[in-house]
């Protein structure tokens, strides 16, 4: 195997990159990283300079990992601020860092992709090994392997790397047939609270829209902009994704992008921005131009929900964080992030670090499960741990 590092998607075949990608996740695909670099919305002036490592076997494409050199932790989602500033208590510096990722989106998927006929653990291996030397080619001091899968988390570890647990809240479809079929499967006060929000939200004189992204105009997609723009500009001061990324996502992401717009007499007063993969739906962001009770849980949560029940789907990522996901179906699921340190001294510290923060987590996780929605009978079967035996990080 011989491996390549290329500093734009370009550079390498759409349709060979893809074979890669699996099934269910859209924003490892070559439309969505490419539009990423495009658009501007990661390069090295936005703060993320891509390095792409590809693994070769003969002139067939067999690896692939989506690589990026920052000097900051911004839109990650997998905070390590403490880490830089324990960093520097040590004298040791922690920027520039190679961080292997979907920018800004917090939604666990393949990021050391595997051809389907290739060796995984060989090509795995390969790729971290490039990895790890390109993290001393480029001048940095760690690389971080974000929001990976539970099958990576655990070679990653087996190499004798560092992994991180954090955890999300997600909606698992336990076969129901209806949104009703599902509010069945849970205790009586939180089918109460659900159809009092829906009610609030539906029944506000608002007429509620759904668009895939190829079928969306460019007005559509200007007005999902300026949504984002609503917020983003208010929450993170400077939006993560450029004007451009919208102006060319209806061209470019095909039907992967889902346009939700809540209209009161034609005018667009609220609409988010997810997307979908195979039986996996990924809420992503939401803006609104006014304030109307209930509507953010009707267009974040519930309406999401229903695309996935009546199209067969398995899971709804509704974003980072989020308490307030448990008493509306979305039960804590554990996430993983891979870690290498070029000092030694750093890495240890940080590793005991994660250990306690597993600790907590799974205090965390057990409050959670507590204050579950769903009757002790319909709980879905949904691990909390996912992939990773918590007992053992005490």
């Amino acid at each position: 195997m011989r491996t390549e590092i290329i500093t734009s998607l370009a550079q390498v075949d759409a349709a060979a990159w893809d074979a890669l990608t699996g099934d269910n996740n859209p924003f490892i695909e070559h439309a969505f990283l490419s539009l990423m670099e495009t658009s501007g919305s990661v390069g090295a002036e936005a703060g993320w300079e891509p390095h792409h490592v590809l693994v070769w076997e003969g002139d067939q494409l067999v690896g692939a990992a989506p690589a990026y050199l920052k000097d900051n932790s911004y839109g990650e989602y997998i905070f390590d601020w403490s880490w830089a500033d324990a960093a520097h208590r040590l004298g040791i510096p922690y920027f520039p860092k190679l961080v292997i990722a979907a920018p800004f989106t917090p939604a666990t998927g393949p990021r050391l992709l595997v051809h389907p006929n290739a060796n995984k653990e060989d090509v795995w291996h390969t790729l971290l090994n490039r990895l790890k030397t390109l993290v001393g080619e480029l001048g940095a001091w760690s690389f971080h392997i974000l929001f990976c899968t539970d099958e990576e988390a655990d070679f990653i570890e087996r190499e004798g790397y560092i992994r991180r647990a954090t955890y999300q809240f997600h909606w698992r479809n336990n076969q129901y047939t209806s949104f009703d079929d599902f509010l069945g499967a849970l205790r009586s006060r939180n089918r109460k609270q659900i159809r009092k929000e829906r009610k609030k939200a539906c029944g506000a004189g608002l007429e509620i829209e759904l668009l895939y992204g190829d079928e969306a105009t460019d007005e559509d997609w200007e007005m999902m902009y300026k949504l984002y723009m609503s917020t983003a500009a208010r929450k993170w001061g400077q939006p993560y994704l450029t004007h451009d990324f919208f102006r060319q996502a209806r061209t470019s992401l095909g039907a992967r992008p889902l346009l939700l717009f809540a209209r009161r007499d034609g005018e667009v007063r609220a609409g988010t921005l997810s997307f979908a993969k195979g039986k996996h739906v990924y809420g992503r962001y939401w803006g609104c131009f006014e304030y109307c009770d209930g509507l953010h849980f009707e267009l974040c949560y519930y309406r999401l929900i229903e695309y996935a029940i009546e199209r067969g789907g398995l899971l709804v990522e509704a974003g980072a964080q989020g308490q307030h996901k448990i008493k509306r179906g979305y039960l804590p699921v554990v996430t993983h992030s891979g870690h290498h340190f070029e000092v030694e001294e750093l890495g240890h510290a940080l590793n005991h670090i994660m250990q306690r923060e597993a600790s907590f987590m799974r205090k965390d996780i057990e409050e959670a499960q507590k204050d579950g929605p769903f009757r002790e009978d319909s709980i879905p079967p949904f691990p909390a741990r996912a992939g990773i035996c918590l007992d053992t990080h005490t």
